[in-house]
């Protein structure tokens, strides 16, 4: 089993020193990853960010949590991805996502293709990033991306290339991430179009088990080497978890109470049921890096210092 890390999703500070403090804060509370997300709103950019991250502290990795694919070339995302793990001495990891909110691709004036379309994109991206980052002239003639001759400089410090997480919840995207990624990054949502709100069947435990048996099927001897991870929408430490899941259930009306409390993206209960829960799921499922947002992260901290690389 993949020993336990987590990381805290980031995404604004109002000045230098308040986005210092909070990476600080992030390492010594024992959390493994800074990520930030990569959307159209009062967030910071992420690449910079994270750099500025890096410089604080001492031995914290960085992330994109995730970019969206479709807002950059591969070349360029080749290109900056490669001088952030080179200023942050290889403490770099790169998550790409496929683009899921049509109203980001609006303000761009961006079409928003189909998600099958948007998935065959970023999987031809990726490929031609690990192409990329061998060092050597490419040239690339696909569907989407067409690539003359063009030689990465300068290179990533981490070999073959910084840790690539590819996350989302569709059947698609995660066929492709068991295929390409270095971890998956199981969301749980999808999102309906119309504005119809978030469809969560994949929070149940059979919504997650169906998707974990697709990446296992899909990823075959390299399965193992796989890291797994969530993304967690909700922490909660409590004495009453029970009522604490009904509550939800009732802001959630596609979920049960006993689902919420079997899911790996709501973490409900006192400190040592949330150890025992995460204990679980890692022996079930094999998930050991959970990424929590910012909000979580003092109720979170206790649950990392028992659990952080064990």
């Amino acid at each position: 089993m993949q020993p336990f890390r987590f990381g805290v999703n980031v995404w604004q500070a109002a000045s230098r020193a308040a986005w210092v403090d909070k990476a600080r804060k992030l390492e010594a509370l024992g959390y493994a990853v800074l990520s930030v997300p990569d959307h159209l709103a009062d967030f910071l950019a992420p690449l910079p960010a994270l750099v500025s991250a890096a410089a604080a502290t001492t031995h914290l990795r960085v992330g994109t949590y995730v970019l969206n694919n479709d807002f950059r070339h591969p070349v360029l995302v080749a290109r900056e991805a490669a001088t952030v793990d080179l200023l942050t001495e290889g403490r770099f990891q790169l998550g790409l996502g496929a683009g899921f909110m049509h109203a980001e691709y609006d303000q761009l004036g961006v079409r928003f293709d189909p998600g099958g379309r948007r998935v065959e994109r970023l999987a031809e991206a990726v490929r031609l990033l690990k192409g990329l980052f061998t060092g050597q002239p490419i040239t690339f003639i696909g569907q989407h991306y067409h690539v003359t001759q063009h030689q990465l400089q300068p290179l990533p410090v981490q070999r073959p290339h910084p840790p690539l997480l590819i996350g989302g919840n569709g059947p698609r995207l995660l066929t492709m991430a068991a295929q390409e990624a270095d971890i998956v990054g199981l969301t749980g949502i999808s999102f309906r179009p119309g504005d119809q709100g978030p469809e969560l069947s994949g929070w149940t435990v059979t919504g997650v088990e169906e998707r974990l048996q697709r990446i296992r099927a899909t990823a075959g001897a390299r399965y193992e080497r796989l890291e797994l991870s969530a993304l967690v929408q909700r922490v909660e430490v409590t004495d009453h978890r029970d009522s604490a899941a009904e509550d939800l259930a009732g802001r959630w009306p596609q979920l049960r109470a006993a689902d919420i409390l079997e899911s790996p993206y709501v973490l409900l209960g006192t400190v040592d049921q949330i150890v025992e829960d995460l204990q679980r799921r890692r022996e079930r499922w094999g998930l050991s890096y959970y990424v929590i947002f910012e909000r979580d992260m003092d109720t979170f901290a206790p649950v990392v210092a028992r659990l952080a690389g064990t």
